[in-house]
């Protein structure tokens, strides 16, 4: 019941992400069909190409997703592009192979007897190879249909949007229910596909190949049935397109925000749209859960969005590479400083609240080791096993650095994004976590801040990054979000945090409700 109830809450969001994964699958679909089944015609006839063309596809697939669209991003920016190319590329092979296939093995009597009366080339392929390949080849359409449905998914890790947005951001929150509000419809939308285009194949099949068990009156009643859900799905999805197109002129005047992949970000993502919005005549466009650090900061300085809020720690050490340190002007002067000179984006003010790192356990571990700081690790990390994300064990402010500074030794490092090494802490799996400090997890499950008695973590205060030429624009901004952030300190921004992770409410609704009770106005 509760999983209904949050379906019918939630109505408006599934519907309209499932409506713009369907509209990235079939773009994405589409273009592979037109790309693989030439390229299938044409290693037909030159068989040297066969090889190497098959092989490019199939090591393409091998490769894993996420690396593949990591490798598309400096190239192709965030958003829709690099992940409906990802999907076009894992879906070539079925495409490529089963038109290849289809067409080399046609009878070749038959096609003697087409040159004999005296047909050309392309009318043999036009008029016979074709059309009796037609079934092999829509059998490998099928199979790269139904595939593109999950991969799509991915188009959410990159702002792309589609019901992977759901699914992502259910793992980051443990929340059970919005992870099947995504899977479900995307299991029964890769269902619906399979159907529509397993009715084109039996469409295209001659009628004498699919008499075995069924009276030719039943199939020919089959065809027109499947006749007519192909025409309606056809024009279903042509009114869909349509829909999206804007005819308006589109307004010059507007600003997009980004943000990384995790609560905070998005929270911080939709405030900082809707101060702007509510405060001035700005249209903002929202790219929310775009990724981590490096991906987010190249969406910025390659024009893909014109601001988001980052973190002073994490622009000094990740994105300027400076070692570690705990002086927090200097570290904001640094980098406020090079930001501008190096890559022409200008640093507002630091926010109140530092979202530093920390290492969390449970109140169980905390009292069996006696543990209050992270120097009492010291003597039991040989014990435990260390559940850290994949962006702290790469950073040298992240677990490298730490375990030099407090010759920390854990018995085992088990890396993993997000909110699962809290499902792993409290199952047993792992004994220690990192965790940042305004994490509304923390909160909901009741764990320990180990102190870091060294003050090795920098300051991590959050700080909005801006392109020159946008702040140049639009220099009504700054005061808006230089006062926003007088708002923001660590326990108002645990507290948001803690209304997505534990009370499930929307990300966008926790930042709206709370710019409701403050006073943004600036003098003029």
């Amino acid at each position: 019941m509760e999983l209904i109830d949050y379906f019918i809450e939630n109505k408006d969001q599934i519907i309209s992400l499932c409506i713009e994964h369907i509209e990235l699958t079939s773009l994405a679909l589409v273009i592979a069909i037109v790309i693989g089944v030439p390229i299938g015609i044409l290693i037909s006839y030159k068989r040297k190409l066969n090889k190497p063309v098959l092989g490019i596809t199939s090591v393409t697939q091998a490769i894993p997703s996420m690396a593949l669209l990591g490798f598309m991003i400096p190239f192709l920016g965030i958003g829709t592009a690099p992940a409906i190319v990802v999907v076009v590329l894992y879906s070539l092979l079925p495409i490529i192979k089963n038109t290849y296939t289809g067409v080399t093995n046609i009878d070749k009597t038959t096609i003697e007897a087409a040159k004999g009366i005296g047909l050309t080339k392309a009318q043999i392929l036009t008029k016979i190879q074709i059309p009796q390949a037609l079934p092999i080849i829509m059998a490998g359409v099928r199979i790269s249909s139904v595939s593109a449905v999950g991969l799509m998914t991915m188009a959410a890790f990159i702002g792309g949007g589609g019901l992977g947005y759901l699914i992502f951001s259910g793992i980051r929150t443990v929340n059970n229910y919005q992870i099947l509000a995504g899977a479900i419809p995307a299991c029964i939308l890769a269902l619906l596909v399979d159907y529509f285009f397993g009715a084109i194949e039996k469409l295209v099949t001659p009628i004498s190949l699919q008499q075995e068990n069924k009276s030719k009156e039943k199939i020919k009643k089959e065809r027109r049935r499947n006749k007519i859900v192909i025409m309606v799905v056809v024009i279903a999805l042509a009114i869909l397109f349509i829909s999206e197109i804007d005819f308006s002129k589109k307004s010059e005047n507007t600003i997009r925000v980004g943000s990384k992949d995790f609560t905070e970000q998005e929270i911080l993502c939709y405030m900082t749209a809707h101060a702007i919005e509510n405060n001035t005549d700005i249209n903002v466009e929202t790219e929310c859960n775009l990724g981590g650090a490096q991906v987010v900061f190249s969406a910025l300085t390659n024009d893909n969005i014109d601001l988001y809020i980052d973190y002073a720690g994490t622009d000094y050490t990740d994105i300027l590479n400076h070692e570690p340190i705990s002086d927090i002007d200097e570290v904001y002067q640094t980098v406020k400083k090079e930001m501008k000179e190096k890559y022409n984006v200008e640093v507002l003010n630091q926010m109140a609240f530092n979202n530093t790192y920390a290492l969390a356990v449970t109140k169980d571990t905390a009292a069996r080791y006696n543990l209050q700081t992270i120097s009492d690790l010291v003597a039991v990390s040989n014990n435990l096993t260390i559940a850290p994300t994949l962006e702290f064990i790469n950073r040298e402010d992240g677990l490298p650095g730490l375990e030099k500074e407090y010759n920390l030794k854990f018995k085992d490092t088990i890396g993993m994004d997000g909110s699962p090494r809290y499902t792993a802490l409290i199952n047993g799996d792992a004994q220690v976590i990192d965790a940042f400090t305004t994490d509304g997890l923390l909160k909901k499950f009741d764990l320990v801040v180990l102190e870091d008695d060294k003050s090795f973590f920098p300051p991590y205060n959050a700080i909005p990054l801006v392109r020159e030429e946008t702040l140049e624009q639009y220099p009504e901004i700054e005061p808006i979000l230089n006062k926003l952030g007088t708002y923001l300190t660590d326990e108002v921004m645990q507290d948001l945090n803690y209304q997505v992770d534990e009370l499930g409410n929307r990300p966008e609704k926790v930042a709206t409700d709370f710019l409701d009770v403050i006073d943004l106005t600036t003098e003029k």
